[in-house]
């Protein structure tokens, strides 16, 4: 049985066994503010989203990872969906989300309806990564 539910606080250990980019003070204002989610299959956490607003108003995935043993398998999908649901029964009309161009979760993004909408580049020392590309999408 699959269960997706806001972060909480114990779910902590497992948030930064797949996240490993969110400081620590930000895990507390997605508790806070409902920004993460966390997907369940056999109450075991197998997965999270989080997000932030772009702009202030737009509601931007920022993460969206499922352990190794049970990617491939519609979690992923299902968790977009639970978010997209989530924002949409907020009032928000648009969804962005990013990945690099050299990860492969863009084909993923575009199956799900989003769309190219640009990108950029970070070049700085230290930073350096491939370009970034984000995504968008009507809901």
């Amino acid at each position: 049985m699959t269960e997706i539910r806001y972060v909480q606080a114990e779910d902590k250990e497992f948030w930064y066994g797949l996240d490993k980019h969110l400081p620590e003070q930000e895990f507390d204002n997605k508790i806070r503010n409902q920004q993460g989610y966390i997907l369940f299959e056999n109450k075991k956490p197998i997965g999270l989203l989080r997000y932030n607003l772009f702009w202030d108003n737009t509601p931007f995935c920022t993460m969206l990872v499922i352990d190794l043993g049970y990617r491939g398998k519609g979690y992923g999908k299902k968790l977009m969906e639970h978010w997209e649901t989530d924002m949409k029964s907020r009032g928000y009309g648009m969804l962005l989300t990013s990945t690099q161009v050299d990860e492969e979760a863009q084909h993923f993004y575009r199956k799900l309806g989003y769309k190219d909408c640009g990108g950029f580049v970070i070049n700085i020392p230290k930073y350096e990564q491939p370009m970034e590309l984000f995504l968008i999408k009507s809901i």
